[in-house]
C-alpha cells in the first residue's frame, strides 16, 4: 500500500494544523509517513499546500500523484486536480467549484452548526480517515494532547461529523508504531543537544529558524543558553566567543545570513576556535525564494572567507543523517580547532518523515581539551607548532598562571601579533597541515543500487530520497544503475567515485542548481566529467516519480 493526500488552500486556513494531526495519526497507526509542504513567504493569503504520503513500507520522498485532494478553495481544486490518480477523489466544501471527481461535503455549514468556523478542516480530516477506513482513536488522542479542553471537545465533535459524511473505500489495517516523526531542522537541533551543545545563537531566517526554535524550546531542560541576536554578523562572533570560553557552540542561518558571517568565518580560521555552523539553503541570489529549496551554495560554503584556512563541509541527506552528522561535527570542530559547516536546505529542513529512533548511545562527546600537562614551556603557547598542526587547547582560567591569548592579526606561537614573514609562513603551514588529518576523517558517499553499474548517478544532500526511490524503481526493470550520494563534501572523498566511475558507461549528475556545482567539483578533484545532467532550480524539490521519469529520458 502507498497512498498520498494533498491539502491546499490559502495561508491562514488551518492547513498546517490539519497536516500535523493527520501525519501524527498515520504515524501512530504504524505507517511510514513523508510530509512535504509548499508555502509562500506571507502570513496570510497566497496558495499553500501539503503532500502527506503514507505506506506500510519505508518511503523516502513525496509523490506528485495523489489519491485525495482536500481543496479548501477553488484555486486548490483547479491547480491540483491534474495530480489525481485515476481512482482519486477531491474532497471539498459544497460551495466549491463543480467537478465530476469532487465529493462535495457541507463542511462550512457543519462548522457553523458547531459554532466554530475554524473546525471545517477537522471535519475534512474525519472524512478522509473514514475514506481510508482508519479509526478515529489516534486522532482523538492527538487532539486532546494538542488543544485545551474546550477547543479539543469541539474538534472531536467535528472529527466525528466528518467521519459520517463519506463512505469507506479502503479498510487499511494498522501496524505497530515503531518510529519517530521528525523534520530535518529538528534532527539537527537534537543532534546538537546530544553532542553537548551549550550555546546556540542565531537571527531568524527562513528556512533555518526551525533549528533555533527547536533548541530554544528545550533550552531550559537541557541547560543550553540560546540567544536571538540582532544580526548574523553578531551570531557567529558570539558563537566564537562562547567556544573560546569553553562551551560547545553553534549558529546557523540561510544563504543570505551565512553571507554576513563570512568575515567571522575567517576569524574562526585564524584564531583556531572550533565552531559548528549550519546553512539551510534557499534559492538566491539576494532574497530569492525565501520559502523554497535549492542546492545553490555548495561552492560558496567550500570557498567562503578571505584568506586560506581549513574547514570541513558536510551535506545532510535525511533527518537520521542530520542527527548523527551534527553530533559528529562538534567532535571534528574541537579535534581540529576549525569551523565545521553543515549544509541543509528548505526541503530537508521542513519535510517531516518517520524514521527509526535515534541511538543516543552512539554519540560520543570528545572535547580534546588539555590541562596543565600542555604547558611544556613556562608560558602557554596557544598556537604551538606541532607535527599535525593542532596545538594543545586549554580553556581560559582553567590552568593557574596561564593566559590563553588569541588574535585576529597574524601571530606567533604565544598569540602575540607579528609582522615576521618567517613566522607568517610557519603559521599558515601549521593551519593547513590540519587538512591532512581531516582527509583521514572523510566518509565516502553512500551507495544506492548496483556497485558496478553501467549507469552511475552522482548527487549530494537532500536529493538522496528521490534518487533512492528512482533507482529502486529502475532496478526493478533490470536497469544497471547505482548512485553515490555525497555527504562529506570538503575535503572531497574520491575512492568510491574513482572505483565506480571507471566502469560506468554513463555518469549522471543530479542537482538542485543551475550550474552543476558538484559536477564541477568532481572534475577538479577526480578528473571525472558527467555525461548527463539532470538539474532543477525552480525552487521545488525532486520527487521520486519525477526523477524516475527524467532518468528514463536520459537512459
Amino acid at each position: 500500500m502507498d497512498y498520498s493526500i494533498l491539502v491546499g488552500g490559502e495561508a491562514g486556513q488551518g492547513m498546517d494544523t490539519f497536516a500535523h494531526i493527520l501525519e501524527k495519526t498515520l504515524k501512530r497507526c504504524g505507517f511510514y509517513v513523508f510530509t512535504h509542504s509548499d508555502y509562500m513567504s506571507r502570513v496570510r493569503g497566497g496558495h499553500n499546500f501539503f503532500y502527506i504520503r503514507f505506506s506500510d513500507k519505508p518511503i523516502y520522498s513525496y509523490s506528485l500523484k495523489v489519491d485525495v485532494v482536500f481543496g479548501l478553495n477553488d484555486e486548490s481544486v483547479r491547480l491540483h486536480s491534474p495530480k489525481l490518480k485515476e481512482e482519486g477523489i477531491i474532497i471539498a466544501d459544497k460551495e466549491i467549484a463543480r467537478d465530476s471527481k469532487i465529493v462535495h461535503l457541507p463542511l462550512m455549514d457543519t462548522a457553523r452548526d458547531l459554532k466554530n468556523s475554524r473546525v471545517f478542516t477537522t471535519i475534512g480530516l474525519g472524512a478522509i480517515l473514514k475514506y481510508f477506513g482508519l479509526s478515529l482513536k489516534s486522532s482523538e488522542e492527538i487532539i486532546e494532547e494538542e488543544f485545551k479542553e474546550e477547543i479539543a471537545t469541539i474538534n472531536i465533535k467535528a472529527l466525528y461529523a466528518g467521519y459520517e459524511m463519506v463512505n469507506r473505500k479502503y479498510d487499511i489495517e494498522t501496524l505497530e508504531d515503531k518510529n519517530i516523526l521528525i523534520d530535518g531542522n529538528q534532527a539537527v537541533g537534537l543532534g546538537a543537544i546530544a553532542a553537548g551543545c551549550k550555546f546556540y545563537c542565531g537571527y531568524p531566517m527562513t528556512p533555518s529558524t526551525g533549528v533555533l526554535n527547536f533548541i530554544a524550546a528545550h533550552a531550559d531542560e537541557m541547560e543550553i543558553a540560546v540567544d536571538q541576536v540582532e544580526d548574523e554578523v553578531a551570531a557567529l562572533n558570539m558563537a566564537l566567543g562562547a567556544s573560546y570560553a569553553g562551551v560547545r557552540a553553534m549558529t546557523g542561518s540561510s544563504g543570505g545570513g551565512f553571507a554576513l558571517m563570512v568575515e567571522a568565518l575567517s576569524l574562526a580560521g585564524i584564531i583556531e576556535v572550533p565552531v559548528v555552523l549550519i546553512n539551510v539553503q534557499r534559492p538566491g541570489p539576494a532574497t530569492g525564494f525565501p520559502t523554497r529549496t535549492e542546492q545553490g551554495d555548495l561552492r560558496f560554503m567550500i570557498h567562503a572567507g578571505h584568506g586560506e584556512f581549513p574547514r570541513m563541509v558536510i551535506a545532510l541527506r535525511n533527518p537520521e543523517d542530520a542527527f548523527y552528522q551534527t553530533a559528529r561535527a562538534f567532535n571534528l570542530a574541537e579535534k581540529y580547532q576549525i569551523p565545521v559547516l553543515l549544509v541543509s536546505d528548505q526541503y530537508l529542513a521542513d519535510c517531516r518523515t518517520t524514521t527509526k529512533p535515534f541511538d543516543f548511545n552512539k554519540i560520543e562527546i570528545e572535547r580534546y581539551i588539555s590541562g596543565a600537562e600542555a604547558i611544556t614551556d613556562k608560558e602557554y603557547k596557544r598556537y604551538k607548532i606541532t607535527e599535525n598542526g593542532i596545538s594543545p587547547r586549554i580553556l581560559p582560567g582553567k590552568v593557574p598562571g596561564q593566559v590563553v591569548l588569541i588574535d585576529s592579526d597574524e601571530h606567533d606561537e604565544w598569540g602575540h601579533i607579528t609582522e615576521s614573514d618567517e613566522i607568517r609562513t610557519k603559521m599558515v603551514d601549521k593551519r593547513m597541515k590540519k587538512l591532512e588529518g581531516l582527509k583521514s576523517e572523510v566518509q565516502e558517499p553512500w551507495i544506492i543500487g548496483d556497485e558496478e553499474p553501467e549507469n552511475l548517478i552522482v548527487c549530494w544532500g537532500s536529493t538522496y530520497g528521490a534518487v533512492k526511490e528512482a533507482v529502486d524503481s529502475l532496478r526493478e526493470e533490470d536497469v544497471s544503475i547505482g548512485a553515490l550520494v555525497f555527504g562529506d563534501i570538503w575535503p572531497f572523498p574520491t575512492e568510491r567515485l574513482l572505483k565506480m566511475g571507471k566502469g560506468a558507461k554513463k555518469i549522471i549528475d543530479i542537482e538542485q542548481n543551475a550550474t552543476a556545482q558538484l559536477d564541477s567539483l568532481i572534475r577538479e578533484e577526480a578528473l571525472i566529467k558527467s555525461t548527463e545532467k539532470i538539474l532543477k532550480y525552480d525552487g521545488r524539490p525532486f520527487s521520486g516519480d519525477e526523477l524516475y521519469a527524467r532518468l528514463k529520458e536520459v537512459l
